[in-house]
């Protein structure tokens, strides 16, 4: 490979140099021992993807489950590239999280399914509340050798668009592959046609960390208020938020700590909770705001006779006299993981 670079003189097309390394083999995957005597260890790699696990247990799930194609099996795990060079906070790392599915089809209808879950993934993303515009998607040109079709979901991070979810349709390489080397058949039968096919994937693969940076980032504003005070805020969609809900005595004292931790009794078994009542009510507002608590629910003087207490939006700032008999449901109505799934 050195040897034409030197006999065609061939420069770097931006610095016009020609001082070139020696050509080396790159380590694209991390590689360890197996075995705990010196000598007799043999040499392994971590997985690069996540997925093969998968396709080795195709038959294993489709027989245990009773799965019919079309179906996916989907999975979280950890990954291991040996990345020249990580860089920008979480969004290149040499062990990250993925968070894969593949999706068995029949022969044919791949690009049918293809089309199908692009546009339930980019609703999924768009789901989590940062503006569409900050979603586009990447076709690709140049294909993978194994793939008939793919494209990225990229994401409008701080250093630009890059790549959040690929989504590609892999044909039946990765059955077949496995069914030539092991020996053992990964097909489908129909009972109805007594019909035996190696299914078609369609693979959508996003990765859990870069995801996080995007809610995080598209999360965080700081504004400046009516009254002149600026207020930083993560605005987490609720059902994604770690603290659901802060529970604040108006004053440490007059018995409304106490009324404050019965509430928080009637909401530790449904919701993470937070109790809050050092400094003033505002500073604690601006303190939940920062961290992204979607609700915080204010005990005053009025809440010992009338059984109430103020909730108030962190988006909106708007606040709203409720029973505390009827917390529970309406903080479950607000967080409810449901409240995503239902845009998809």
């Amino acid at each position: 490979m050195r040897q034409p670079i030197i006999d065609e003189e061939i420069k770097c097309p931006i610095s016009g140099t020609a001082n070139w390394t020696e050509v080396r083999q790159f380590n694209l995957m991390f590689a360890t021992e197996l075995g705990s005597v010196s000598g007799e260890s043999s040499t392994i790699y971590l997985r690069p993807e996540t997925a093969q696990g998968i396709f080795v247990n195709f038959l294993n799930v489709q027989k245990s489950a009773r799965m019919k194609i079309p179906f996916g099996i989907a999975q979280t795990g950890k990954a291991f590239r040996n990345e020249i060079v990580a860089r920008q906070f979480i969004f290149r790392m040499r062990e990250f999280e993925q968070m894969e599915m593949q999706f068995f089809v029949r022969p044919g209808t791949e690009m049918e399914w293809y089309t199908t879950w692009k546009d339930k993934r980019i609703a999924w993303h768009r789901a989590l509340g940062p503006p569409t515009e900050n979603y586009r998607f990447h076709d690709h040109i140049k294909l993978a050798h194994y793939a008939n079709a793919a494209c990225d979901i990229e994401f409008k991070f701080p250093m630009g668009f890059k790549e959040l979810e690929g989504i590609h349709s892999r044909t039946d390489f990765d059955l077949r592959s496995h069914e030539q080397h092991s020996g053992r058949k990964l097909q489908n039968l129909t009972p109805e046609t007594n019909e035996s096919y190696v299914p078609y994937v369609v693979e959508t693969s996003v990765g859990l960390d870069r995801m996080f940076l995007a809610v995080l980032s598209s999360a965080y504003q700081e504004e400046k208020l009516e009254n002149g005070e600026d207020r930083v805020v993560l605005r987490i969609p609720a059902p994604l938020a770690p603290v659901k809900v802060t529970v604040m005595p108006l004053i440490k004292k007059d018995g409304l700590p106490e009324k404050a931790r019965e509430i928080i009794d009637l909401l530790k078994l449904s919701h993470n909770r937070q109790h809050d009542e050092k400094d003033s009510i505002g500073k604690r507002y601006r303190r939940q705001d920062a961290i992204g608590t979607p609700y915080c629910i204010t005990v005053d003087h009025d809440s010992l006779t009338d059984h109430k207490v103020t909730i108030r939006d962190r988006d909106t700032m708007l606040q709203e006299r409720v029973a505390i008999s009827d917390l529970d449901r309406i903080v479950s109505e607000k967080v409810d993981l449901k409240l995503l799934l239902k845009q998809l």
